[in-house]
């Protein structure tokens, strides 16, 4: 009898083991596919972050390696000390790349369509732009975000919201215009003789569009370089070039307008809003698209701690920094290689999801809140569709909750 029941409690025992061995097991396997489907999820999403703003006292990121940028001074100098000539290709040699002059008139007149659609959708949907630090945001009412952080700002940080227009959605960036790319850089002496025009106009200009209000040098024989420096034996002065043709005698104090500012809605008067903004979003992915092209060519220079941009191989000489250590510098810029938001600055706004809501983005949830450039969130709420690579910034994975769920979000 005592043999049997201890040969029961055995199995009992046993089975209680097994069991509990299951379970311990199953558990873990549930426990792993957790973290599989949270890892894949982590994974799969799409957001990505705005770059961050810098400092006064910091330089702007290098688009080169500084050590790749001592590599190449290094072999400058070396070929300053052999005088040996070197053959130059378009358009380090002043000759144009036939293959980018369609892509700089495409980019002129891309950008021309896109000042021309955000005036006719500014007229529709409000613009605001903050007095003190400059925010812009799209639509009506402006949001309560306490973002306001600098000099002269209110205690509670708020913006102060006042009506906006095309330059606050589109900054105008400014370059100095050159009658040759391959000429000396324009001194301080000369900052006030010499044109400033919209630097995207500058670089169709320079990549093969031609401007009869700024004229500029096309070669026909390319120039050489001769132990580092430029060679140029074409006449100084063609048949061709007139000095002083294209002076205007009616004095400098006459407003020229800027080329690519001139709208008209001649090709937009029976288009709708709708129709408007697909066709400006369009416009505004060519500009971009385009000048990236023209850029991997032409060389565009901008300071390192300002938002001077020059487009040209090097920049000017004009001493009006006011950046980070001017002093040291002489009011100089820090010159570096630009980037295409150097020379077209996507100024980003907070993204508005339910146009039909009158309640402002609130400070509680802007953790929660996307961001786009204030040109794509122009049209986006005229009705033009967002493109993919967009979905990083607008944060569509995440759920904004209302204002009583935000203890429960994680």
């Amino acid at each position: 009898m005592r043999a049997a029941m201890s040969s029961w409690g055995v199995r009992k025992f046993t089975n209680l083991i097994e069991t509990i061995g299951l379970k311990y097991s199953a558990s873990l396997i549930g426990i792993n596919h957790l973290k599989n489907f949270s890892a894949s999820y982590s994974a799969g999403s799409i957001y990505t972050e705005l770059p961050r703003k810098l400092k006064n006292s910091e330089r702007k990121p290098w688009v080169t390696h500084i050590n790749e940028l001592k590599r190449i001074a290094r072999l400058r100098k070396k070929e300053k000390q052999m005088p040996r000539e070197k053959v130059l290709q378009p358009p380090e040699n002043g000759l144009l790349v036939n293959d980018l002059i369609p892509v700089a008139h495409e980019v002129y007149s891309a950008r021309a369509e896109l000042i021309t659609c955000i005036s006719r959708v500014g007229k529709c949907i409000p613009i605001y732009s903050c007095s003190v630090c400059g925010e812009v945001h799209i639509g009506h009412p402006p949001h309560k975000i306490k973002t306001c952080n600098i000099a002269g700002s209110r205690a509670s940080k708020e913006h102060s919201w006042k009506s906006g227009d095309a330059e606050h959605v589109l900054p105008l960036v400014e370059s100095f215009h050159l009658y040759d790319r391959l000429g000396r850089a324009v001194t301080h002496n000369e900052r006030l003789q010499v044109d400033r025009i919209p630097a995207l106009v500058e670089l169709c200009v320079q990549a093969g569009f031609d401007i009869p209000e700024y004229p500029t040098r096309r070669r026909s024989i390319p120039a050489y370089s001769m132990a580092g420096r430029i060679i140029d034996f074409e006449r100084r002065f063609p048949k061709g070039d007139a000095p002083g043709k294209d002076i205007n005698p009616g004095g400098f104090w006459e407003k020229k307008k800027k080329p690519g500012e001139a709208i008209s809605y001649a090709d937009l008067n029976s288009v709708d809003l709708q129709g408007v903004a697909v066709k400006g979003m369009e416009a505004w992915e060519r500009m971009r698209s385009g000048a990236s092209k023209l850029m991997h060519k032409y060389a565009v220079q901008t300071c390192g701690y300002c938002p001077e941009v020059q487009v040209g191989p090097k920049g000017h000489r004009v001493r009006n920094c006011q950046a980070y250590k001017h002093q040291m510098r002489d009011g100089q810029h820090a010159w570096q290689e630009a980037t295409i938001d150097d020379l077209v600055p996507p100024t980003y706004v907070w993204h508005v999801r339910d146009l039909q809501s009158v309640l402002p983005l609130v400070n509680d949830l802007k953790k929660y809140y996307g961001m786009l450039p204030a040109v794509v969130e122009l049209f986006a709420q005229a009705g033009a569709q967002v493109g993919d690579h967009y979905d990083g910034v607008m944060r569509e994975d995440v759920a904004v909750p209302e204002l009583n769920e935000e203890k429960l979000a994680v």
